[in-house]
């Protein structure tokens, strides 16, 4: 076996560029896998623009899907040559988070002067999946087998966009009948608007300018589209439901626009569930919080991790509950990562998520 691999390497903000790295040693709970497909994730192009801290020199990426390489001594369970998907977010299964149900968060610490992203490891803390190989710490919580049948492509936006965008529905706690607005619909977006229909919402307002993302946002389960470029989405939205207001609000870009908004079309006593990755402070407008009086909750969601999350998502998709194939426009080689980004961070060419095959 070769003893170097390619990668892609954080090297200062603003270049992310294609490298080479030994490949990593794994201890007795470890998994090596041999990465097939990957993507690039928004994240990823906050880390790229300096808008999340990770070291220099970090392989980015935490989107895998690949084939079992080598596993650790104490590794149980699976075989090299499976074919598994690791979360993005990977829980030891352990820790006290673990322990008390709040898997996301496993390993959550200080880091940079402020609050790490809980269990996000792979390009953050530890290195990732645009690479030839991957490390999977804790490998019995993390893997998880791909059913028969289903492509690579099926399942890449398990490990983070699907688990992701789902968990906005199922943290604003839709329920059945229930009126939702979905603010954008990138990738994370359109599964949370397919997350709301899954969980039973009648009706789904899906806010989105470009042509290609209002087309899939209907797929995915919208019934409205509003394009925020013609008209004020919170005027068209409270004027829809005759000024009631919806009861659950997902936001999913990251903006104190987008925020605002999503908290000034939510009845009172509504749910703003929160997807956004910020990159700078947030205000709460005294009038659209009701002075504090309104009974609204505003929750947040790190992308649910862990095997079990991952079976889940897969079995909705081999069973025909949810097509995410759509969602990949591009594909690229991992030679050709660096111009991958470049596409992905400047949204062109109808761009939603790419695919990357080492």
């Amino acid at each position: 076996m070769a003893t170097k691999m390619k990668a892609a390497i954080f090297i200062e903000p603003g270049r992310i560029v294609l490298g080479e790295k030994p490949i990593p040693d794994i201890g007795p709970l470890d998994a090596l896998i041999r990465i097939t497909t990957t993507t690039i994730c928004g994240t990823d192009v906050h880390i790229l623009k300096g808008e999340y801290p990770v070291d220099r020199g970090r392989t980015v990426g935490h989107e895998p899907v690949g084939v079992i390489e080598k596993l650790g001594s104490a590794v149980q369970g699976f075989t090299e040559g499976q074919r598994v998907i690791a979360g993005a977010i990977t829980p030891s299964g352990q820790s006290n988070a673990s322990l008390s149900g709040c898997w996301a968060q496993c390993g959550a610490g200080t880091r940079h002067g402020w609050k790490a992203i809980g269990g996000w490891r792979f390009g953050n803390s530890i290195d990732g999946a645009q690479a030839e190989y991957l490390l999977v710490p804790d490998a019995m919580a993390n893997l998880a087998l791909i059913p028969e049948g289903l492509t690579d492509e099926q399942v890449l936006m398990c490990p983070d966009i699907l688990s992701t965008g789902f968990g906005g529905a199922e943290s604003g706690h839709v329920r059945l009948g229930d009126t939702v607005a979905v603010f954008a619909q990138g990738p994370i977006g359109l599964c949370a608007t397919a997350g709301a229909r899954l969980m039973g919402a009648a009706r789904i307002f899906a806010v989105e300018h470009v042509a290609e993302r209002q087309a899939l946002s209907r797929e995915m389960g919208a019934n409205e589209v509003i394009d925020f470029a013609a008209v004020d989405p919170v005027a068209e939205i409270m004027r829809l439901t005759d000024g009631r207001g919806v009861d659950v609000a997902i936001e999913a870009l990251g903006t104190q626009a987008t925020f605002e908004a999503a908290l000034r079309v939510l009845r009172p006593g509504g749910t703003l569930s929160s997807l956004g990755v910020y990159s700078s402070d947030l205000k709460i407008p005294l009038d659209a919080f009701a002075a504090g009086l309104g009974d609204h909750k505003i929750v947040t969601t790190l992308c649910p991790g862990g095997k079990e999350r991952m079976r889940r998502l897969m079995d909705l998709v081999a069973n025909g509950r949810i097509d995410t194939a759509p969602l990949v426009t591009h594909r690229f080689g991992l030679d050709d990562i660096e111009s991958a980004y470049d596409l992905f961070a400047h949204q062109r060419n109808g761009v939603i998520k790419v695919a990357i095959t080492p």
